[in-house]
């Protein structure tokens, strides 16, 4: 007898420890997706765990309601999770673009999945009160509990998103949660009141989550292709990002979790406002650091002035400079930049990797994405820009994509008065690119006396700039905003300014 109570209990503590594993799972599937399609993951990842803390608050309130046939009550829990869970991203995908409530149906997925996870421990206790020991149950039953979810937040940012992609984990984890109802339809059969009615359930879910998985592809390329409404040529999930890469005629466009990077028909007139007018006003330009940029097309134009003598490129996505120094269609936007012998490629945070650097560059262009979270808008703060200049020779120029100064004044200035705060010479440009509009940029550096306004160096063939630096700094009024504070690390207000002002669009 004591070999089958054990067995039995062994059997729903792996049940925990699965529905624990794949309820975090598909709250870290609905904030990602989230962020992905909404932006700002901070306040999204934020609101859906504390949504799905409190359902299963709810739903451990609920259990007590439940005093009958626990055990076949938990297994359709399972099958219940599954479902709901698996499916959860598939509905978001597929809703996105069709529904004006969306963020209402993705609270509602995840206070469901929360309240249904929310059941399963005491419903657990419940049906062991009588066959375990309670501070035998109580431990055992946390401890599967907490190791499942210690499981699922290290492998999901790690294997199953760059493995599987946001969908397919879902729906792989969904088939998982039914699978251990299907054992343990068969493995407790004598202890179930349904067996078969369970087992029919079960099976018949298992199949379903089976088959959209296997046309999930289908699924996420018709979502996409409703998404963006251009013909999806290419994509793929790193552990940082969506890259979703669309062709319309002429012109290819590269989208990053859902923001627009670049498109082919005008990014010559960003970048080559972003990096000639830096090249031309430094005084050398022998060895070159770029910040972000993993498209390489930043680099293409550096490679224009002959005198660079090397690049370095850090970039934290692997990913993303792999795509770019291998896909035909994008080396053939930035000419195998990447590949070339002066470049040398870094996949690392740039925030860690400027406090470790021990080598003094002429020229920084940091072309980060712009600050729409924490974790980029400390690649905007005063702590960043106070390492940044320990790494510049004493005459060294730096250039900032800075958003822009029409959409978001406060965080185009809130920048610029950060950068002001470290460098002694500060100033500002924009360009109008048809695909976002009136951009910015901060140009700076350490050399008191310079003028950025020189033409130390110049290239032949530009589509765009024209080395007349004056003509691209005149500021409208209905660009400026002089009240703003200093970004720094503690405060983030740039990342507060940019969700204020862009949320407005």
């Amino acid at each position: 007898m004591g070999k089958k109570f054990l067995r039995f209990e062994f059997l729903l503590l792996i049940a925990v420890f699965t529905i624990a594993t794949c309820g975090l799972v598909y709250e870290l599937v609905a904030g990602t997706l989230a962020s992905y399609l909404l932006g700002d993951s901070v306040k999204q990842f934020s609101l859906i765990i504390g949504v799905y803390l409190f359902s299963m608050g709810i739903g451990s309130y609920f259990s007590k309601f439940i005093t009958k046939k626990l055990l076949d009550t938990f297994v359709e829990i399972e099958i219940l999770v599954g479902l709901v869970g698996g499916l959860s991203s598939v509905v978001l995908f597929l809703l996105f673009e069709s529904v004006d409530y969306f963020q209402f149906i993705l609270y509602l997925l995840v206070f469901t999945t929360g309240c249904l996870v929310g059941l399963e421990i005491p419903l657990l206790m419940n049906i062991l009160k009588d066959r375990v020991a309670f501070r035998d149950l109580v431990s055992n039953v946390f401890t599967f509990d907490y190791i499942g979810a210690l499981l699922a937040s290290i492998l999901f940012p790690l294997v199953l998103v760059p493995q599987l992609g946001v969908m397919r984990t879902s729906l792989f984890f969904g088939m998982i949660n039914i699978g251990i109802a299907i054992g343990l339809c068969f493995l407790l059969k004598k202890e179930l009141n349904r067996p078969f009615v369970l087992k029919t359930k079960a099976i018949a879910s298992f199949l379903f989550l089976l088959l959209v998985f296997i046309f999930s592809e289908a699924i996420l390329s018709f979502s996409e292709g409703k998404l963006y409404g251009e013909n999806i040529v290419y994509t793929s999930s790193t552990p940082y990002q969506r890259i979703v890469l669309t062709h319309n005629k002429s012109d290819y466009r590269l989208y990053l979790n859902n923001n627009l990077q670049f498109s082919s028909a005008d990014e010559y007139r960003y970048h080559e406002a972003l990096v000639h007018p830096v090249m031309a006003a430094a005084k050398k330009v022998d060895h070159v650091l770029v910040l972000g940029g993993g498209d390489g097309l930043a680099v293409r134009e550096i490679l224009k002035y002959k005198e660079v003598k090397s690049i370095t490129l850090v970039d934290l996505d692997e990913g993303m400079t792999k795509l770019f120094q291998t896909n035909t269609i994008l080396t053939g936007f930035n000419q195998n930049s990447l590949t070339d012998s002066k470049v040398k490629v870094i996949n690392q945070d740039a925030y860690i990797w400027a406090k470790n650097c021990p080598q003094k560059f002429d020229v920084a262009i940091i072309d980060f994405p712009d600050p729409s979270n924490y974790s980029l808008g400390k690649l905007y703060s005063l702590n960043f820009y106070k390492s940044l200049e320990t790494i510049l020779t004493p005459e060294a120029f730096v250039v900032v994509q800075t958003t822009s100064p029409y959409f978001a004044p406060k965080s185009f200035w809130c920048i610029n008065k950060t950068i002001h705060e470290i460098f002694p010479k500060v100033d500002a440009y924009h360009a109008y690119v048809p695909s976002f509009g009136e951009w910015g940029y901060t140009i700076a550096t350490l050399n008191p006396q310079a003028t950025f306004a020189t033409v130390n160096r110049k290239v032949e063939g530009l589509r765009f700039y024209n080395y007349q630096f004056d003509k691209f700094n005149f500021f409208s009024k209905d660009m400026v905003s002089n009240n703003v504070e200093i970004n720094r690390l503690d405060n983030q207000i740039l990342v507060r300014y940019f969700d204020e002002e862009w949320g407005k669009l």
